[in-house]
């Protein structure tokens, strides 16, 4: 008979991680207002810090998620590589920009990519197999838009044109995949009798 007072490694360890996440979040929200104080270098307003709140606060909340969806590592790791993913997408358009500038009405078809994540993850159910695709997908429409954006020109004038396209989609485009090759390794696992 199993005993279910016994403390399982693997929630020390998941509220270990869950703890050093959060703590991470606040550094990131707090580093800015510190170093405000110190340097000219550093000027957020209130809307950036609403907007880095949002999305960091956004992307904790998702990973809380993915951790109570499944125990199975892969497949919490797949999740944190796409909320990774979406939130380094969100974090550099909206700072920087990936074709041009932050101005450039063309960064607003990445938030298709995640939004083609999102959904893909609600219309399987959140289930491994149907994750795996979404991420597939979103590793897709990234390479797409970033290859299109390239051949236009959509940057062109912009510093460094167009390495931060290439290399970004790329680099983005791999981190999806990943994240699909992890659910997908979820999907055996639980198929597996045993």
């Amino acid at each position: 008979m199993k005993n279910i007072m016994a403390p399982n490694p693997n929630d020390r360890l998941t509220s270990a991680l869950r703890l050093i996440g959060w703590t991470l979040v606040a550094g990131l929200l707090v580093t800015p207002a510190i170093a405000m104080r110190f340097t000219d270098e550093v000027q957020w307003t209130t809307s950036d810090f609403i907007f880095a709140g949002a999305v960091l606060i956004g992307a904790g909340g998702v990973a809380e998620l993915a951790v109570r969806t499944s125990s199975a590592w892969s497949y919490r790791i797949g999740a944190g590589l796409a909320v990774l993913a979406s939130a380094l997408l969100l974090w550099i358009n909206g700072a920087v920009g990936i074709i041009g500038s932050e101005d450039n009405p063309a960064n607003l078809l990445y938030l298709a990519v995640i939004l083609a994540a999102f959904v893909g993850a609600v219309a399987s159910r959140f289930r491994s197999g149907g994750l795996s695709l979404a991420m597939v997908s979103a590793a897709g429409l990234q390479a797409v838009i970033g290859a299109v954006a390239v051949s236009r020109g959509w940057g062109v004038g912009s510093e460094n044109w167009p390495r931060p396209a290439i290399v970004l989609s790329i680099v983005f485009s791999l981190i999806w995949l990943a994240s699909a090759a992890l659910f997908r390794r979820a999907a055996r696992t639980q198929a597996d009798p045993g």
